[in-house]
């Protein structure tokens, strides 16, 4: 046999199963059985203590390297007008379970800006430390897998506070990057079910930001319908299954002439805000210089507003600790409850965001009472989204839920 025959031999041996594995060593090419022989062996003896790990990056010099190269946020309190997207997104940071917020309009309205400027005002939560799935210390039902085995035993953890993440979710995100993904070589070599967790994991009890929703692939949404249906998420490849809590907040933007939404997608947003194009001049012009004034000097400009963002997020922090004293009267609910039927809604998701909506912005305002005007001002919000669409019908489904709110609740209109 020729040399060239022999090392043609050698290099195929590394593809075929069965033959002997060709390891390079200090430089040179030699056949090592027994080494392999030891790592199968190595294999066997760890499967027994197979262990669960989720592999986390190390946040200290990642987080001091973000903060510095962060782009500036424009404050949300110097955003002009948008007063029904803002109010919408003030509910959901003071009660999360209202479920969302989905915001449709014409293209260059804020809608982007003015998700993003909520960062600034997002409260602290407690957490386990060094946690990559931002587990609760004590609510089991937000415990990531390691967290929950530590909670069980009865072992301490260490504690931190961190801001409200807000992940944002880009359009070309593969399906492992959202859902995260398993390391099978290391499970194999190393006996540990290595997880790498996903955008799903860091969004956990915080907010996921889906620019241009209504683009998004059809296998993604899927994903984010499953994880906002059950509250968890699963990894199942291989054989091993992996799951954690996945609770946030979905808030989505884009432009309805781009595309309609999924209707299943659309009920799963608590609320649903449409931004209209300014009109008025005046405003027009504020707007643009303001803006003008944040891209020459952003920290000069943020600065002006350091007081009234301070005040809005302290309103806010406010507003969640009233929230579990709110009440709402039994003959207020019954009338939400009569308006949804007569809007012909479907289920009854509508009840429940209406009613937790009434009581998030009687405690914005610092009441413990739910009146019928808190009612009016959110009804639209948590409705129109939800009403069949009827192609013949000219009037616009937010004027039909104001309608058949002052019908039921026996205002007139001026």
């Amino acid at each position: 046999m020729t040399k060239t025959m022999r090392s043609s031999l050698l290099r195929r041996g590394n593809t075929m199963v069965g033959r002997t594995v060709t390891r390079r060593v200090e430089g040179r090419t030699r056949n090592s059985p027994s080494l392999q022989s030891k790592a199968n062996g190595t294999r066997r003896n760890r499967r027994a203590t197979f262990v669960t790990r989720a592999v986390a990056e190390p946040e200290t010099e990642v987080a001091e390297v973000e903060e510095k190269e962060a782009r500036p946020v424009y404050p949300l309190t110097a955003i002009v007008g948008q007063e029904e997207m803002k109010l919408a997104l003030c509910l959901n940071v003071i009660d999360p379970k209202i479920g969302g917020v989905m915001i449709m309009g014409d293209r260059g309205t804020g809608k982007s800006t003015t998700v993003r400027a909520l960062v600034d005002i997002l409260p602290e939560i407690e957490i386990v430390a060094n946690d990559p799935f931002n587990s609760s210390p004590n609510d089991r039902e937000l415990m990531g897998p390691e967290a929950t085995e530590k909670f069980n035993s009865g072992e301490s953890q260490d504690t931190a506070y961190m801001r409200v993440p807000m992940i944002d979710l880009p359009l070309g995100a593969t399906e492992d990057r959202v859902c995260g993904s398993i390391d099978i070589e290391r499970a194999l070599t190393g006996g540990v079910k290595a997880f790498e967790p996903g955008l799903l994991a860091k969004a956990n009890r915080g907010l996921l930001y889906v620019d241009e929703v209504n683009l998004l692939d059809d296998h993604l949404v899927d994903v984010m319908l499953d994880s906002a249906a059950s509250g968890w998420n699963t990894v199942e490849r291989e054989g091993i299954s992996i799951s954690h809590p996945a609770r946030f907040i979905l808030v989505g933007s884009g432009n309805p002439e781009e595309g309609e939404l999924r209707p299943q997608l659309l009920d799963r947003f608590g609320m649903h805000a449409e931004i209209r194009t300014v009109k008025d001049p005046e405003l027009r012009v504020k707007i643009v210089e303001e803006r003008s004034r944040f891209d020459e000097e952003p920290a000069t400009f943020r600065a002006e507003y350091v007081t009234s963002q301070t005040a809005i997020k302290d309103r806010l922090e406010e507003a969640r600790q009233v929230l579990k004293d709110v009440t709402v009267d039994r003959e207020i609910r019954v009338k939400i409850s009569e308006m949804c039927s007569m809007l012909d809604v479907d289920g009854l998701r509508g009840d429940i965001v209406t009613n937790r909506a009434a009581k998030a912005i009687a405690a914005f305002e610092g009441r413990t009472e739910v009146t019928e005007e808190d009612v009016g001002r959110i009804c639209v919000l948590c409705l129109r989204h939800r009403l069949r669409k009827d192609p013949l019908e000219a009037i616009d489904s937010g004027d039909k839920v104001k309608e058949t709110f002052n019908e039921v609740f026996g205002i007139e209109e001026d």
